[in-house]
């Protein structure tokens, strides 16, 4: 071993040199006599030579090139692409907000705890709930979280609804079976949630129930029922949301649901590659005790002066770890910060326009699919996203559309596919698209 080895270590060789004189050996190579030739490293490691900055910024922007970026998108399925007003990134770019976690110092971080706490007022505003978390990883990490909220010891059975997005229901799984406790699905029905079975299946036993309401099929859920039955049985019920939605659909506060997540990733997030996104969470009073992760919350200092703290964080999560429900100790601060900025600049009268937009022109893209052939799956109502079947396979219908820069719907099997419509698809788009879609 030579004296240059360790040089990325901000020590200088004179320094080296004292600090093994003083440890009573002569050189690195008798520092670490003990480790056996073999597994130390000889000469140069393989790997590539140094690049600049402007030589990374070259080759980082040709690996970019190989991505390709669809113009239009008709493409859901969990995660959606909105337009994200300009003051979003310019805000959440300052460096005072530029960090990812919950200030563990409250005391000298009031600005971003009061982010954390106009996010949680506006989480509350929007579902009809009482009380909201600092936010958990992603909206499937949220809905497996407020399962384990209500799993007790004499209710440990969670019905989960077999129209929920299966990605969720992977996550449910995966908790369900860390914690022990029973899950059971709810066959769907029509494209939505089976009642007769749901009512078969809600018992004493039960501990929550948990819907999406628009479930994966961008079908609405018969949710003021669901929601009678399940308090009938004594259970909780948890209804999982699209946020843009509830700017025309009521709230799950309204339907009586005790607690409402979801994917806070339409609310100012990039589709990005799957993430970061944000999980938010929302319950009545009676169950704020339960929020897994951070609550914060507004007080007055001895001089009547407002300021912010950690109201709220599970301890056990922290010192009695088996007692926990839940061990998310963090959250998502900088998104919760984006979605807190793109609800004041939406206002409800914009998030309520663009739930229009997106429903309207869903509705508008079926009907003209419809007239070109396809049949449209969703017997009910839906919100932005639709399911058509047609017995042209669904690889050769998206296929033609990707050649003239369009990427379709979410293709479920070979003949269905799952289409979604946001504020950003034109009229003209939407025409462009069913009319390539009616040549094939």
């Amino acid at each position: 071993m030579g004296k240059n080895t360790f040089g990325y270590i901000p020590v200088t060789e004179k320094e080296q040199e004292e600090m093994l004189k003083e440890i009573g050996v002569s050189s690195m190579d008798e520092l670490f006599a003990h480790i056996p030739d073999e597994v130390k490293l000889s000469g140069e490691l393989q790997i590539p030579s140094g690049m600049t900055e402007l030589e990374v910024r070259r080759k980082i922007e040709g690996i970019a090139e190989k991505n390709r970026v669809f113009p239009v998108c008709f493409r859901g399925a969990g995660a959606y692409r909105h337009f994200i007003p300009s003051i979003v990134k310019s805000v959440i770019s300052k460096e005072n907000f530029l960090t990812a976690y919950t200030p563990y110092q409250a005391e000298i971080s009031q600005g971003i705890l009061q982010t954390i706490f106009e996010y949680q007022t506006m989480i509350c505003d929007l579902t009809g709930m009482d009380a909201s978390n600092a936010s958990v990883y992603d909206g499937a990490s949220a809905a497996a979280e407020s399962i384990a909220m209500c799993c007790e010891r004499k209710r440990k059975k969670a019905l989960v609804s077999e129209t929920v997005n299966p990605y969720v229901l992977e996550t449910i799984k995966t908790y369900c079976f860390g914690s022990g406790h029973e899950l059971v699905i709810v066959p769907e029905k029509d494209g939505v949630t089976d009642m007769e079975a749901l009512k078969e299946l809600a018992d004493d036993t039960t501990a929550c129930v948990y819907i999406q309401h628009p479930n994966f099929y961008g079908s609405l859920e018969e949710a003021q029922e669901i929601g009678e039955i399940v308090h009938a049985s004594g259970a909780r019920y948890i209804m999982g949301v699209n946020p843009i939605s509830l700017g025309v659909l009521k709230t799950p506060g309204e339907y009586g649901a005790d607690i409402a997540v979801g994917e806070g990733q339409p609310f100012g997030l990039d589709l990005a590659f799957g993430g970061p996104y944000l999980g938010f969470m929302a319950c009545n009073a009676k169950l704020t005790r339960k929020l897994p992760g951070r609550i914060v919350g507004q007080t007055t200092d001895r001089s009547g002066r407002r300021g912010y703290v950690l109201t709220l964080q599970a301890r056990e999560q922290h010192i009695r770890r088996e007692k926990a429900s839940s061990n998310v100790c963090s959250n998502q601060a900088l998104c919760a910060l984006a979605v807190g900025v793109y609800l004041s600049a939406m206002g409800k009268e914009g998030l309520k326009c663009m739930a229009v937009q997106c429903m309207s022109k869903a509705h508008y893209m079926a009907g003209e699919l419809e007239k070109s052939g396809f049949e449209i799956e969703n017997g009910g109502e839906y919100f932005h996203e639709f399911i058509t079947v047609s017995e042209k396979p669904s690889e050769k219908v998206l296929a033609v559309l990707e050649t003239k820069g369009i990427l379709g719907g979410y293709p479920l099997d070979d003949h269905r596919i799952l289409w979604c419509c946001t504020e950003m698809n034109s009229k003209e788009d939407i025409d462009r698209a069913v009319a390539l879609a009616r040549e094939v």
